[in-house]
């Protein structure tokens, strides 16, 4: 992947703030255990809801049942922002990345990402793979997965506030 365009958006940052750097931003996304999703429902309104998701090979995945209101929003409308951060005013930094949600449909792939689940949340999110999805071991079903190449990502680090813009 190449590297972002990176640069501070002076208006929204401290005097002495500088933009936080790619790698601190990509390490957010890489540990981050929940992310918020906002999509766009049919008639215009948002939708946001937590999720679990894996950042690998410069993407973000996440997964969802054919019956859940984020899949149908996604079914007429691709746009999608992901959120994670930290719930405090001065520490942490918080990141939105921008982009569109593809689904995600080769085994191959799909069974790396069941192993990147497991890794992430050290064995407490299992999936198997079947006919083009995650199936639960359970017998739950199949979850859809979803991949979100980032077109634009933010990262506003606090206590020394600074907005940062990554441009791909």
């Amino acid at each position: 992947m190449d590297m972002p365009v990176t640069e501070i958006d002076a208006r929204f940052s401290d005097s002495s703030a500088a933009a936080t750097e790619w790698a601190e931003t990509r390490l957010t996304l890489e540990t981050a255990e929940l992310f918020w999703i906002c999509t766009v429902r049919a008639d215009g309104r948002p939708h946001v809801t937590p999720l679990v998701a894996v950042y690998l090979d410069a993407r973000i995945y996440f997964c969802t049942g054919a019956t859940e209101q984020k899949f149908l929003n996604l079914s007429n409308n691709a746009h999608v922002i992901l959120m994670t951060g930290a719930n405090s005013w001065d520490t942490g930094l918080d990141v939105v990345v921008e982009g569109d949600a593809h689904q995600v449909t080769d085994e191959d792939l799909l069974r790396q990402l069941a192993e990147a689940w497991t890794r992430k949340w050290d064995g407490r999110w299992q999936f198997g793979v079947h006919d083009g999805a995650f199936q639960h071991p359970d017998g739950g079903g199949a979850a859809l997965v979803f991949s979100v190449k980032p077109a634009k990502v933010l990262a506003f680090a606090k206590g020394s506030f600074s907005h940062t813009r990554h441009r791909f």
